[in-house]
């Protein structure tokens, strides 16, 4: 096991950040299949899914369970994707060392386990990011892709928003969002005129 050589953002941090990004993407898209940010708070009793899809294979999904975080990331282009080898298993070394209740959240079929090219965790206590001790031999694992999709800040997330949904946002409105306002009409309507409020409301009011 090793220290994960990237930097990223602390625990308190990135769920604020993933449910901003879930909420704000329920405001800009009524279809949920739609959407690249999806939060289930109540995935398990005891634990959240965050899950990151672009629609073109790639995917991402985090769990926050009592015993820590489990990150497992796949780029379906990379050489370390289980496709792209013979005998179509995961990397070796990607998830030997994962603590076995953080990696026994990942057994659920919907997450497809076997799918990665990288995979992080964080045990209730540890004070980084850990990963396996894995040989890419230079390989592009996906990861700095995929985590990139995770914005720290609200004018990034605009940024890409603005492209992916062909809106001009206002940015102090998604920046509220991303500071965990609660979600109002006037706030929906700032964001996405256009949007059923009453189904927006009653679809965000799951998430806080």
């Amino acid at each position: 096991m090793r220290k994960w050589p990237k930097p990223f953002m602390e625990p308190e941090q990135l769920r604020r950040n993933l449910i901003a990004m879930s909420t704000l993407d329920i405001i800009l898209c009524s279809e949920d299949w739609l959407r690249r940010y999806q939060y289930n708070p109540q995935w398990e009793e005891d634990a959240e899914l965050f899950s990151i899809s672009n629609g073109a294979g790639d995917e991402l999904y985090l769990v926050f369970a009592p015993e820590g975080i489990i990150i497992k990331g796949f780029d379906h282009e990379s050489e370390m994707s289980p496709y792209a080898r013979e005998d179509g298993e995961a990397w070796p070394g990607i998830y030997e060392q994962v603590p076995p209740a953080l990696l026994a959240r990942l057994n659920d079929d919907s997450l497809c386990k076997e799918d990665v090219t990288f995979c992080l965790w964080r045990e209730c206590g540890d004070t980084v990011w850990n990963c396996g001790d894995v040989d890419s031999s230079g390989l592009n694992d996906g990861s700095s892709f995929l985590l990139g999709m995770i914005y720290e800040a609200a004018a990034d997330y605009v940024d890409w928003a603005e492209d992916y949904y062909e809106l001009e946002l206002p940015e102090y409105a998604v920046e509220e969002i991303y500071n965990g306002a609660v979600v109002s009409e006037d706030l929906i309507r700032s964001i996405n005129p256009e949007r059923d409020v009453q189904a927006t409301l009653k679809e965000t009011q799951v998430l806080s």
